[in-house]
């Protein structure tokens, strides 16, 4: 037989081990949610993982991978940048093949196919119109505005854009990919992390969102009100963007907002804002642009043509606009009945999914646990 004393012992021995054990395995199970907020892009720039205690400094490291990338890309993709491939473009008019890399080709392909499915509502080589506006233009009375808005018109157009593998020509217009930048390096940084073994991982450019696997939750921030939200979404490798009036604007009276409708030169003055969701970033990013200055009808049809892409649309009126198979994302628990919105349709809804419970504020960006 064992001695008492030696089975206690052992006995003790057993116990630390189980507990050591225990320790150690949560170390690997429970998860832990690391998130990193800095500026890139003229705007706050979020990333949030979910890991475990034992991978964080894994996650840590591969979190800087990603804002590296974006720091990159905001580089390559910079209009004032003296050393970007678009400075370049646009000041000599042309590339050669040798000068045209695959990931601006790629770029320039997508701008100008959004550019023909909106007829123009989204346009690359609308910048000249935004200085005129950004340099005062919204002083000067109709008559002048009109004036000098017809002559800059004839600069602006995606007709003018050559490109095939060996030359991309641009005739008299220049070109600015702000329209699709952040989309394009929100889907970069979350291929990263996925690339880094983190699909459960979300990248917020200034409310571009590319989220990866688990269950998203998204805040529409009422614009009247950023105490209030109008709804929510729940998504899952799927991307959301939204374009609005309420934030960026040209003259100190907030009269001029900066989403410009390349057709007519003027700021568009149908919509409040335009959520888009869809598959990847580039696309949300570009899709809500063109159905904010095509306006509700326009734009929501725009968006039920499309596979796989959904939106949600608010006019000046305040009256609210889903696409055929919203429902699939919406979740209404955060709607206020009382915040003076028309929902164009019978609002419903919707189960929270299990997973990643993040709120978001669309809005100001701003990402937290709930």
């Amino acid at each position: 037989m064992i001695p008492m004393n030696k089975r206690n012992t052992y006995i003790i021995i057993f116990i630390i081990l189980i507990i050591f054990i225990s320790i150690l395995s949560t170390l690997f199970v429970i998860p832990v949610k690391t998130t990193e907020t800095r500026s890139y892009m003229d705007t706050f720039v979020t990333i949030s993982v979910e890991s475990t205690l034992f991978n964080k400094k894994n996650a840590n490291r591969v979190i800087n991978e990603a804002f590296s990338e974006i720091e990159r890309i905001e580089d390559v993709l910079s209009f004032y940048n003296k050393d970007s491939v678009i400075y370049a473009l646009n000041t000599k008019g042309y590339l050669t093949e040798e000068e045209i890399t695959p990931e601006l080709e790629y770029l320039i392909k997508k701008s100008i196919y959004y550019s023909k499915l909106s007829d123009g509502a989204f346009d690359v080589t609308i910048h000249p119109i935004l200085e005129l506006w950004k340099k005062g233009l919204w002083k000067e009375d109709l008559e002048m505005q009109n004036r000098i808005i017809k002559d800059e018109l004839s600069q602006i157009g995606y007709e003018k854009i050559t490109i095939d593998k060996k030359m991309i020509f641009l005739d008299g217009v220049q070109i600015d990919l702000g329209g699709i930048a952040k989309g394009y390096a929100a889907d970069r940084a979350l291929k990263i992390m996925r690339d880094g073994g983190f699909d459960r991982a979300l990248v917020n450019i200034g409310g571009d969102m590319a989220a990866g696997d688990g269950v998203w939750k998204v805040a529409l921030t009422d614009p009247d009100d950023s105490n209030n939200y109008l709804t929510s979404f729940n998504i899952s490798n799927k991307a959301i963007a939204t374009s609005g009036n309420y934030e960026r604007y040209f003259d100190p009276s907030k009269k001029v907002h900066h989403i410009i409708d390349p057709r007519t030169g003027y700021p568009a003055s149908e919509l409040i804002s335009v959520t888009v969701i869809a598959d990847e970033c580039i696309d949300a990013d570009a899709l809500a642009t063109a159905v904010f200055v095509l306006g509700p009808e326009e734009g929501l049809n725009l968006v039920n043509s499309l596979n796989d892409v959904e939106t949600l649309i608010i006019d000046k009126n305040r009256n609210i606009y889903r696409s055929d198979n919203l429902s699939r994302f919406e979740d209404l628990q955060l709607y206020h009945s009382n915040n003076g919105y028309e929902p164009s349709s019978s609002w419903s809804s919707l189960p929270t999914n299990g997973g990643l419970n993040t709120h978001i504020n669309l809005k100001s960006s701003v990402v937290a646990r709930r």
